[in-house]
């Protein structure tokens, strides 16, 4: 790093939704044949929220375990990424903020660029600790990725949270400088404010994806990053488990490295455990991709460089590295981490697609939500144009 200072993550936790729905069931349904889900894109299931959760509650059940073990007294910021808004002016984060009892002398905004967002506000949050190394950045980022029914995109739809505590001397993870960064102005994926589900051009995504993992690394070593080899693995978004392997092979290809099979398993797989069964959480998905390389991989990663490419459509990239502190297995959360997972509850097809067609009327009425979560915050009603949270 350039300055002798170490800022990074300092302790990381992620929240996913009451429901599951296996791609078997999709399958089933649509007619597919099921190792297209398994195989071609690495997917088994994607979480689905329930009716009275959505971005705030997922964030806020990620960032509550931070505020429990570490207090809220350092944190004077909270940054949520999304690209999944519930309004056009307010910030999703405050109502976390009013959730989690946290201090008024706090700033609270919302960050936008697709999936690429929470890259953004880490970046940011390293920046006002590096002005006031007494504070902490919470970062929040909470997707639920939703595609129209019976579309392509459908397949690759899921929603969770990853909540981030920022600050000197981390205990997870340093973040290195420099950056690599890359923007082009494409339309690969777009959701126009009146559309609830997304729109996306597959083809014209993945080839917009890969255009900017060359850009994001040449620029990366342009700024005087560690060259390739120097690296222990690689946490790629992951739209779908599969575009990782493919993101490395097309890298591993642009500098001219061997692309054997076995060498893009060995740098890529450890990250896509939670993806492959969590489905695309939009801006949560690199940091996703992060607990799942710390918590199954066998190896030690103490001191270790990891690479990171955050990719948001549309299109936005940036390339770093990060290294693990010492310590770190001892601060990991994976048995509660596994325990989010693997409590969420099996929805058959119809009960899936009923949950998806459901939305709030518009006229601003009284329309209390079904209590069907039990996670500890849930969305009770519309009321007069306003979101009504609860604590439980």
């Amino acid at each position: 790093m350039s300055s002798d200072i170490a800022i990074g993550i300092h302790d990381l936790s992620f929240a996913t939704t009451e429901f599951v729905l296996p791609h078997a069931a999709l399958a089933a349904y649509n007619g597919t044949e099921i190792g297209k889900y398994h195989l071609g894109i690495g997917q088994r299931s994607m979480s689905v929220p329930a009716a009275d959760e959505d971005i705030v509650t997922l964030g806020a059940a990620a960032a509550a375990p931070l505020i429990a073990a570490h207090g809220s007294d350092r944190i004077r910021t909270v940054v949520f990424a999304t690209e999944s808004s519930i309004d056009q002016a307010k910030s999703a984060g405050i109502y976390v903020h009013s959730l989690l009892g946290l201090a008024s002398a706090c700033r609270v905004v919302e960050l936008k660029q697709a999936c690429y967002g929470a890259t953004a506000a880490l970046q940011f949050a390293i920046g006002l600790v590096r002005r006031d190394p007494a504070q902490q950045v919470l970062v929040i980022a909470s997707d639920v990725s939703k595609y129209d029914l019976d579309s392509p995109g459908e397949a690759t739809q899921g929603a969770a949270a990853v909540a981030m505590l920022v600050g000197v001397d981390p205990a997870l993870l340093r973040i290195e400088e420099p950056s690599g960064l890359f923007t082009a102005d494409v339309m690969d994926f777009w959701r126009p404010n009146y559309r609830e589900a997304a729109l996306v051009d597959g083809q014209e995504s993945i080839a917009a994806y890969l255009q900017a993992v060359e850009g994001s690394f040449k620029d990366y070593t342009e700024q005087g990053g560690r060259p390739l080899e120097e690296f222990a693995a690689f946490c790629y978004h992951q739209p779908f488990t599969k575009m990782a392997y493919k993101a490395h092979r097309h890298l591993l290809n642009y500098c001219g490295a061997d692309t054997d099979a076995d060498a893009v398993e060995r740098a890529v797989k450890a990250s896509t455990a939670y993806n492959s069964v969590v489905g695309n959480s939009y801006t949560a998905s690199v940091y996703l991709g992060l607990a799942a390389l710390l918590e199954t991989t066998g190896e030690d990663l103490t001191g270790r460089p990891i690479a990171f490419l955050s990719y948001g459509s549309g299109s936005v990239a940036e390339f770093f590295c990060g290294t693990p502190a010492p310590g770190y297995r001892s601060r990991l959360r994976t048995a509660a981490h596994r325990e989010a997972i693997d409590r969420r509850t099996e929805l058959d097809y119809a009960a899936y697609r009923a949950l998806h067609q459901r939305s709030f009327p518009t006229d601003g009425g009284d329309y209390p939500t079904p209590a069907q979560t039990t996670g500890p915050f849930r969305l009770a009603a519309l009321n007069g144009h306003k979101r009504i949270y609860e604590a439980r």
